[in-house]
């Protein structure tokens, strides 16, 4: 069995603030699941269509007290373990380390298990709870019911900005926390890895300071557009041309989570990411919220 997954975040709010959107029911539905139930020390239980394997509940509630959470959840019928740990950093910061077992880097990359989606199922959901805590908007949730992959995120900075810090392989790289060598023009690379990692994807479609479209093979073509009004830029990403029988939740879900990075990036002064490095199955130690 492969070694757990561990990915660590720091939030802008006390333990108990954290605990309280860990445990109330109408939190959760708000930043985690479309429906979520918590009666500790007994239940604790989210399904829904933004919950992998989400038809019905599948969690049962190992362990709880003031700063740990445990809990068992069925998924591809093997039971995995998820584990919440919440360390004080200050009186206004908190580290949290989450630890999902059976995670498998292998089926990450194939497709081949619901469990494959767990790394940046939870980077999508953390960097969630962190803008709910932050009282920004949330990112989309994926929707593990539809192959229909798109959303938009509005940003506090005007067009050109966004646009440099998407197509700019040093500024890519901060925000998303995972080296990207990009050519932004239409046959260049896209290099997850940075150029020197093997495989890149292509661009396919360029309007310079406005879209731009890449290849990524069989998770299908990624589209981001901008559009700015007032100084704000509103960001509207589609991920399309894949096998629909087949979605690609994983890859979508972390590409959805580094945005919440980007939007930090230009709103947040003295930004510094929420993501703190640690060991990922199949990768060199790294921040964890993107990569996947």
């Amino acid at each position: 069995m492969s070694e757990p997954l561990t990915v660590k975040a720091r939030l802008s709010a006390p333990v108990g603030r954290v605990r309280q959107a860990l445990t109330d029911p109408a939190e959760l539905r708000t930043w985690l699941a479309e429906h979520a139930e918590v009666e500790l020390p007994q239940r604790y239980e989210f399904w829904g269509r933004y919950t992998p394997e989400g038809d019905a509940p599948h969690q049962r509630l190992l362990h709880a007290d003031d700063d740990t959470l445990r809990i068992g959840w069925l998924l591809d019928g093997v039971e995995t373990t998820t584990e919440f740990q919440l360390t004080a950093e200050g009186p206004d910061s908190t580290v949290l380390t989450l630890t999902q077992s059976h995670f498998d880097f292998a089926e990450a990359m194939s497709g081949s298990s619901i469990r494959g989606v767990l790394q940046t199922y939870w980077a999508l959901s953390i960097a969630n709870l962190a803008s709910h805590l932050e009282g920004r908007p949330l990112l989309p949730r994926t929707d593990f019911t539809s192959a229909d992959l798109r959303g938009e995120l509005v940003i506090a900075a005007p067009a050109d900005k966004v646009w440099e810090s998407l197509t700019d392989s040093e500024q890519a790289s901060a925000w998303f926390g995972y080296p990207i060598g990009i050519e932004p023009w239409v046959g260049g690379r896209y290099a997850m890895g940075g150029f020197e990692a093997g495989y890149a994807a292509k661009v396919i479609d360029v309007e310079p300071g406005r879209k731009m479209s890449v290849d990524w093979g069989p998770t299908g073509v990624s589209t981001w557009e901008l559009a700015e009004s007032g100084g704000r830029t509103t960001l509207t990403f589609v991920q399309s041309g894949f096998d629909e029988g087949n979605p690609p939740y994983g890859a979508w879900s972390g590409s959805v989570s580094g945005l919440s990075e980007l939007r930090r990036f230009h709103e947040v002064p003295d930004w510094q990411p929420i993501w703190l490095a640690t060991e990922v199955p199949g990768l060199d130690p790294q921040p964890t919220g993107a990569a996947g």
